[in-house]
């Protein structure tokens, strides 16, 4: 079901919202946060896309925030919320609300936001292309418990991922760091069966990756050992080799979605390392809502905030 309101608050849109539930028979009480996803018209129907996706795993209220660039004196002057509501098949297990603000209310989004979140329920902020300078402290971020970033959706991803360390704080978190849960499991993997000391670490992307970047950092934190990013002809990361006295331990996917495990003395394997969606990135990262030290690492290349963390080594 699908309500359309113009020039519109968010009172009516909550009353929107119950008039739509009662009348297609859908409930709120199965939804477990508010997903907020802060984008420009020209990238919304991705997101709201791999947002429907994610919410399979988790319902969700999603609110999608458009701040829509003015195309007259009108646009630049007058505020105006327009909404769309939709339930049941159109938002598939949960519900979603796209927000389009024009004119001062573009500032505010917050204010529009804060009357549409689900009482007692986790949020979740989520900016699926240019994040802000600092996600914990912009209006929006701050009703947030979790803040999702994707410095690799930017026009410089390396300069991205120097400010998101710069501006750090507990909650925050990015899609270059969750692409690497594979990559990090096949390796931890891979050194449970290697007992042999790491001497140093070389990983393989294409040119400018910020996945690549986190990964070194965090295994030159967790190894103590010297590391490097050198550029291959991708996609993505490409190879991650551990230097050991009895020789590399490498994981090498060269294309699709298969990858080769080495280790000193064995035969080759192959491991499932795919490329996954946006959607499953975000499902992921819905799981867990508290802090994630193992990002903080990997931004800073300090193992120092997942010791006192108590966390573990690679």
């Amino acid at each position: 079901m699908k309500l359309d309101l113009t020039d519109t608050t968010a009172g009516d849109v909550n009353k929107a919202l119950l008039h739509a539930r009662r009348a297609s028979g859908t409930p709120a009480v199965g939804m477990v946060l508010t997903m907020v996803v802060v984008i420009d018209e020209e990238y919304a129907y991705d997101a709201m896309k791999a947002a429907r996706q994610a919410s399979q795993e988790h319902p969700s209220r999603t609110l999608v925030v458009i701040r829509r660039h003015p195309r007259g004196p009108r646009d630049r002057t007058h505020p105006r919320l327009d909404a769309e509501v939709r339930v049941a098949a159109d938002a598939g297990p949960g519900e979603t609300v796209v927000l389009r603000l024009y004119g001062e209310v573009r500032e505010h989004a917050q204010s529009v936001v804060l009357p549409l979140l689900l009482p007692d329920a986790p949020v979740v902020v989520w900016w699926p292309v240019e994040g802000p300078e600092s996600p914990a402290e912009d209006p929006l971020g701050a009703l947030a418990q979790r803040r999702i970033t994707d410095m690799d959706a930017g026009a410089d991803p390396l300069a991205a991922l120097e400010l998101r360390a710069a501006h750090y704080a507990p909650g925050d978190t990015d899609l270059a760091w969750t692409r690497l849960t594979l990559w990090r499991s096949a390796l931890a993997a891979a050194l449970d069966q290697e007992r042999a000391p790491v001497r140093g670490v070389v990983v393989e992307a294409e040119p400018g990756n910020p996945s690549a970047e986190l990964l070194v950092r965090w295994l030159r934190a967790r190894l103590r050992v010297p590391g490097e990013v050198r550029p291959s002809g991708g996609p993505a990361i490409t190879a991650v080799r551990l230097e050991t006295d009895q020789g590399d331990v490498s994981v090498v996917r060269e294309e699709g979605p298969l990858a080769t495990l080495t280790l000193p003395g064995q035969p080759p394997r192959n491991l499932a390392l795919k490329i996954r969606p946006t959607s499953e990135l975000i499902a992921e990262e819905l799981r867990r809502l508290d802090a994630d030290d193992m990002y903080e690492i990997a931004l800073r290349g300090d193992a120092g905030a997942g010791e006192r963390a108590g966390t573990r080594a690679v």
